[in-house]
């Protein structure tokens, strides 16, 4: 009689290990999907940055085909198509990005870069309308400023130069492109001043020291500035200051400095005796 009794408890039993079974099993799903998860979000950071940008958009693409419709995948496939000079490609799914439940106004503003890139710059200025004024970031106010300097409205440029360097603390881009402004409205004092800020933050930004000796040749100031550079970027700066100086009528200035940045250069400077030697048979002809 006590048959039955024994056989449901080991029934019971049974179906207790059958479901601390099933529970363990559950929990190793959901622990493996969460290390998936976390691997997948590090390859995705990877292939961000140091990844090859075209590698990167292969990537993403093929993730956006095994689930399609993930707006994290496809803001990655986004910016990859930025980093690889594909911008109105990437203006087409940063579209797509922007106009789901999840787009944010970040996704506005980028959706904005990447229309500037593909020199769509009335689609752009449209795109940060829509973007709310509280939205008040580096990003955003640095487009703005690239818009109105496109629209020569230089008093919001200015503006808009100046918040955006107020809001980051690596300022040297936009300081960069504030200083170039202003060097094509042929305010060379202001763009001096402004690249030689640009390079306080970064001393190894070259296309900061080029234009500064842009602004300063365009002054007239044919000596080098007193910022950090190597021997090979002192040929190339002297190069660019030579040609300047020639553009300007300062052609026996310009000879002597193109003379400097063929003896500076630790290699064959071919561009610079280039130039000289053509000068030299203009002068002779």
């Amino acid at each position: 009689m006590r048959h039955p009794v024994l056989l449901a408890l080991c029934l019971s039993g049974t179906a207790v290990l059958a479901a601390c079974q099933n529970a363990t099993d559950a929990q190793v799903q959901r622990a493996v999907k969460d290390v998936n998860v976390i691997d997948e979000s590090n390859l995705n950071d990877i292939m961000l940055t140091v990844g090859d940008p075209n590698e990167a958009v292969a990537y993403f693409q093929g993730a956006l085909q095994k689930d399609p419709g993930r707006v994290d995948l496809m803001r990655g496939l986004a910016k990859s198509l930025v980093r690889a000079q594909k911008p109105l490609e990437a203006a087409q799914v940063w579209e797509k990005v922007a106009a789901s439940p999840e787009g944010t106004a970040d996704d506005k503003v980028m959706l904005a870069d990447a229309q500037i890139r593909a020199n769509q710059w009335d689609r752009a200025k449209a795109t940060l309308n829509t973007v709310p004024p509280t939205h008040e970031t580096y990003d955003r106010y640095r487009l703005e400023a690239m818009i109105a300097d496109s629209e020569k409205n230089w008093k919001k440029a200015d503006s808009f130069y100046e918040i955006a360097a107020g809001l980051t603390s690596k300022p040297a881009s936009v300081l960069n492109n504030w200083g170039f402004s202003k060097l094509t409205r042929q305010d060379f004092g202001g763009a001096e001043k402004l690249f030689i800020q640009a390079l306080t933050y970064d001393p190894g930004m070259f296309t900061a020291k080029n234009n500064l000796v842009l602004s300063r040749a365009a002054q007239r100031k044919y000596d080098l500035p007193v910022v950090e550079m190597t021997q090979t970027e002192r040929a190339e700066l002297l190069y660019t200051m030579a040609l300047a100086a020639i553009k300007q009528g300062d052609v026996s200035v310009g000879k002597g400095l193109l003379q400097q940045a063929i003896d500076t250069h630790p290699q064959h400077f071919e561009a610079a005796s280039r130039s000289l030697a053509a000068l030299d048979a203009n002068v002779t002809n």
